[in-house]
């Protein structure tokens, strides 16, 4: 159940740089890659907050930002009334016990040398949190959450497909009993028949558990099905951030009505006769954004404003914030 009231996070002016270097010994900074630019949000206790953008965008640099995975730049990511971006090591370990990550790619975020018992349980082994047969145990029932048989304990990642394997990914995220989970397209290196399996599992866990989630993917029909608000993200910022129905009912922006645009209609009637925005050129590069808006190089509308200054990320409606000159 979706707490307004209750932020369990929120992220401030949010930068992630990784330099660019020139040299072979002495390697000096030559520029920076703006991989995450200034993006602040909310996330409630119990929602889905989803996250959709272009590949290279700065999703996944975002999700792995929050989780303290890669330091941030500057800002602030306060999880709790804590922020996460002043913590030491030994702290941070402390909080990934409430907040943990299922990553994007099952055949290599296993270890292919150590069984499903051993990767599960390392969590729990390195919180000192149960050992022995009550850490079997709770393997076993784990397994048992994720759709597993708790005999599969003994084997090897190989001997699983793409959709075991992510559920075993869910079981090893759920062993710390965490209260939010970033999913980091957890989805997209499976089948359709097996992602629809995962998203059910997840919403089924979130029920159960309680949990949070931010949910990054490309799908924009998935993200629509599994979220409760969307953010979209374009050359390391946020666009727009708003309701799931308003998304899609009326966007805001234009970037994202050019994405919903290339959404297909599974009526051929209506399909045939809308209209597609097509964007002319290439997404610039992080390294070096586009003076004024970030948008206005492929942007079907844009003034000369766009070109000069940066738009602000405002709430141009209650709940609906959106980063355009031309939206009012």
């Amino acid at each position: 159940m979706i707490s307004e009231n209750k932020v369990l996070l929120k992220v401030k002016n949010l930068k992630k740089y990784f330099p660019i270097t020139s040299g072979i010994v002495f390697q000096n900074p030559v520029g920076f890659v703006k991989a995450v630019d200034d993006i602040s949000f909310e996330v409630f206790k119990g929602e889905t907050l989803g996250l959709i953008g272009e590949s290279g965008c700065g999703k996944s640099t975002t999700g792995r930002t929050i989780l303290q995975l890669y330091r941030p730049t500057s800002g602030e990511v306060i999880f709790e009334g804590t922020n996460l971006a002043e913590l030491k090591e030994d702290a941070i370990r402390k909080i990934r016990r409430r907040a943990q990550m299922i990553f994007q790619d099952p055949y290599s975020s296993l270890n292919p040398r150590t069984t499903v018992y051993d990767i599960i349980s390392e969590p729990l082994k390195i919180h000192n949190i149960a050992t022995g047969k009550e850490c079997l145990e709770r393997v076993k029932d784990l397994l048992d959450k994720v759709g597993l048989n708790s005999k599969f304990a003994d084997r090897y990642p190989h001997e699983f497909s793409g959709g075991q394997r992510q559920r075993i990914a869910i079981a090893r995220a759920l062993a710390l009993n965490p209260e939010f989970i970033v999913c980091d397209e957890p989805i997209s290196a499976l089948d359709v028949s097996i992602q629809a399996q995962i998203i059910n599992l997840l919403e089924q866990l979130q029920d159960e558990l309680g949990l949070t989630y931010v949910f990054i993917a490309h799908d924009m029909s998935m993200v629509r099905h599994i979220s409760s608000r969307v953010a979209v993200m374009y050359l390391g910022k946020i666009v727009e951030l708003t309701d799931r129905d308003q998304l899609y009912k009326n966007p805001s922006h234009p970037y994202t009505k050019a994405l919903l645009s290339a959404v297909p209609i599974h009526d051929p009637i209506v399909e045939e006769k809308r209209s597609r925005i097509i964007l002319e050129g290439d997404v610039p590069s992080p390294a070096n954004p586009p003076k004024g808006c970030n948008f206005n190089t492929r942007c079907p509308v844009a003034e000369k404003q766009c070109f000069e200054e940066e738009p602000i990320f405002r709430e141009v409606s209650t709940g609906s914030w959106c980063a355009c000159h031309l939206v009012s």
